[in-house]
């Protein structure tokens, strides 16, 4: 764990993302499902990617993680552009045969309140599917005056979180 282990979360509904219908009053609910492709290994692979913080160094932005594997109480602090930083940590992870994932917290110091979650499952047809899942409201001045552009960006990351999974996972690259 990092210096962020003694920090509180920066919202009550710790772990609601679970429950995907769920979004407290006064956040904004986002929910970004992408289909990444069929079969076992690419379900294998995508999970992996999601789980080691593969997906989101792929991505562009800056990871620091005080574990290899998202796991329960693992602090991470996301940086975007190399500018901002978004303390984050995990608060529930899920390995089983046909899903895999986990969510993060937000902590003091992001940019945003809330919660945000990352799954891969694998449907009866063998369709591997990532969602993002997530509920939030503006913490820091920049985010407020970005009002629905800031959400708007949130659901572009996420909309190329399901992008660069599909490439890492049937193709083995980074490049979406």
């Amino acid at each position: 764990m990092s210096s962020t282990d003694s920090q509180d979360f920066t919202y009550a509904d710790v772990g609601a993302t679970r429950d995907q219908g769920f979004c407290p009053p006064g956040f904004h609910s986002m929910n970004v499902r992408t289909r990444l492709g069929e079969g076992e290994e690419v379900f294998r692979r995508a999970s992996e990617a999601v789980l080691t913080w593969e997906m989101h160094r792929a991505m562009g932005v800056g990871i620091d993680a005080g574990a290899d594997r998202a796991a329960p109480g693992v602090d991470v602090t996301v940086t975007l552009a190399g500018m901002i930083k978004a303390p984050c940590r995990v608060v529930w992870t899920v390995e089983e045969p046909r899903r895999a994932g986990w969510a993060y917290g937000t902590l003091p110091g992001h940019p945003e309140t809330g919660e945000e979650s990352f799954v891969v499952d694998r449907t009866g047809d063998g369709t591997v599917w990532l969602t993002v899942n997530a509920f939030s409201r503006a913490a820091k001045w920049y985010a407020k005056a970005g009002g629905p552009a800031t959400r708007g960006f949130q659901h572009a990351y996420a909309r190329r979180c399901g992008s660069v999974l599909r490439n890492l996972a049937t193709q083995g690259g980074a490049d979406a």
